[in-house]
This record gives structure tokens, C-alpha cells and sequence, in this order.
């Protein structure tokens, strides 16, 4: 099974796309060979008369690569509710025993194509996924390094300690935390004091980039600085 990265969220809407896309871009001009996955994406548009994923297409635009988009999204609803809630009002409800079947599916396609793989997760860590499991349940199955997007804005703090609590509980391995701002802020004290507040409470998880509302998809020198390759293990599970 090829390495990758798990790409989740303290919260829905804190930059997680953003943040996979950077990185595929920058192993990508690192000349790596990348693959993308985001196994379950709801709220999904309108293309003609079909349905996809604008996080996934704006993946395989980072990818350089002309992949079939249900490579990279094999799962797609279009409400914007959680899966397992999506799922069930198109009298159509996602069981673990299916999810983890699509995934490993997914996986060993790319294994064969790609170095490593940039995997996103859907809304918060504990965001009902399937009937019965939330995406914590899909990280513990597909193991890969936690990267942590979180909001640089008041009350991350509380989101992301909880979130880390919640991968320690799991025995997730950490790879850090990035801040990101997704929407338009001021730049007040919380979001001058979040990296350092969280570097005290969480001593040996790093934070590997703090990114500014507009630098999303670049998020500048600092993505570039991280090996994101040498982060990426193979998965201890799946």
C-alpha cells in the first residue's frame, strides 16, 4: 500500500480542499508522483445534467493529470448535509461495509500509478459518515498521518484541542496543524496568539503553517518548506 496523507478538519468550511490542493501542487513541482482521494463529498454541483464534486475537480486540476474524476470522489451526494444524513434522503444509505470496499478499491488503483496519496476527509473529525461510523471511524481504517486544518480565528483553540484529543483517543498518528483563514478576518489577537497558544498545550505536534485569507492556493514559502513526502506513511490497517 502506497503512503499518504489524511487531510481533516476542526470544523466543515475551515479550508480543508484549500489546504490538500496546495499540497498536491507542491509535491507535484517537487516532481512527485501524487494521487488525490476524497472518498465522500456532499453538496455536490451541477455539470449538464450531472453531479460533481468542485473540491475533487480542483484536485485533479493540482494532480496536472487527466484522471477520471470518480477516481477521486467515487462518492458524491447532493445535499449539503452529512454523508450518512445525505445518503439517507436519496433512499440510498451508505453502510461501513460499502464505504471501506470503495476506499480500499480507490487505494489500490491508485497504488499503482502514484508514490503517495493527499487524502481529504469530510467536515469535522467526527462527522457522521456512514450509518453507523463518523470520519474518525474512516481514519482509524485508512491510517495514514493526520494533517489538521484548522481556523485561524477566535474559538480554534477549543475546536482544535478537541479535534487532537480526539485523534490521541484513536492512537492517530499526528503529522500537525495547519491554520488556515478561509474567510476574511481582522487580524485581532486570537489569530496572532493561536500558533503559539497551541505549540504550548500540544508540545511535539507542530504547526506547519499559519496561511493568511488569500494564500490558500499557494500558502506561500511555508507549504513549500515542508517535506510532505517524508510526512506520508503507509497505512498500519487498511
Amino acid at each position: 500500500m502506497i503512503p499518504g496523507l489524511l487531510i481533516v478538519g476542526t470544523d466543515t468550511g475551515v479550508g480543508k480542499s484549500s489546504v490538500a490542493v496546495s499540497i498536491i501542487r507542491s509535491l507535484v513541482a517537487d516532481g512527485r508522483r501524487v494521487g488525490a482521494l476524497k472518498p465522500v463529498a456532499t453538496g455536490a454541483s451541477l455539470w449538464g445534467m450531472s453531479l460533481y464534486s468542485e473540491d475533487a475537480d480542483r484536485m485533479r486540476s493540482a494532480l496536472g493529470a487527466d484522471v477520471p474524476l470518480h477516481r477521486i470522489n467515487p462518492l458524491l451526494y447532493a445535499k449539503p448535509l452529512a454523508p450518512s444524513v445525505a445518503a439517507r434522503m436519496e433512499l440510498r444509505p451508505l453502510y461501513v461495509a460499502e464505504l471501506n470496499r470503495i476506499v480500499r478499491e480507490a487505494l489500490d488503483w491508485w497504488s499503482e500509478r502514484v508514490d503517495l496519496i493527499i487524502v481529504e476527509g469530510i467536515g469535522g473529525i467526527l462527522c457522521p459518515l456512514t450509518e453507523t461510523t463518523t470520519a474518525a471511524d474512516l481514519a482509524v481504517k485508512i491510517d495514514f498521518p493526520l494533517i489538521v486544518v484548522a481556523r485561524r480565528a477566535l474559538g480554534t483553540l477549543n475546536h482544535t484541542l478537541l479535534t487532537i484529543e480526539a485523534a490521541r483517543a484513536r492512537d492517530l498518528r499526528l503529522a500537525g496543524i495547519v491554520l488556515n483563514s478561509a474567510e476574511p478576518e481582522p487580524e485581532g489577537l486570537a489569530e496572532g496568539t493561536n500558533a503559539m497558544e497551541l505549540a504550548c498545550r500540544l508540545p511535539g505536534v507542530a504547526i506547519l503553517a499559519e496561511v493568511h485569507y488569500g494564500e490558500e492556493e499557494t500558502l506561500g514559502t511555508q507549504i513549500n518548506a515542508v517535506d510532505w513526502f517524508k510526512m506520508a506513511r503507509r497505512s498500519r490497517m487498511l
